[in-house]
C-alpha cells in the first residue's frame, strides 16, 4: 500500500488548502493508502510525495495548485501500485 506525505508552506498560509488536498485524497482513495501525511515546510514549498517519491510539485505545475492534477498524479502512482 501507499503513504501520501503533502509538504507544505506554513509561511504561506497553505496549510488549509494542504487538509482540503489531505481529505480529497482520504475520499478518493480511503482503504487503498495507508496514511495521508501532513509536513510543514516554507519557502513556498508544495510537494506531494507517495512512498517517498516525488509525484507532484507546485514549483513545476502549469496549473498551480489544482486538486484535478494532484489526484491523477496520485492516481498514476496508486495505480501502479495496486
Amino acid at each position: 500500500m501507499t503513504e501520501i506525505e503533502i509538504e507544505f508552506c506554513v509561511p504561506c498560509g497553505l496549510y488549509s488548502y494542504a487538509r482540503e488536498v489531505q481529505d480529497a485524497v482520504i475520499e478518493e482513495y480511503g482503504e487503498r493508502i495507508d496514511s495521508v501525511r501532513l509536513t510543514t515546510g516554507d519557502g513556498g514549498v508544495f510537494k506531494i510525495y507517495a512512498d517517498g517519491d516525488l509525484i507532484w510539485d507546485k514549483s513545476i505545475s502549469d496549473d498551480g495548485l489544482d486538486h484535478d492534477e494532484i489526484l491523477a498524479d496520485i492516481d498514476e502512482y496508486v495505480g501502479v501500485e495496486a
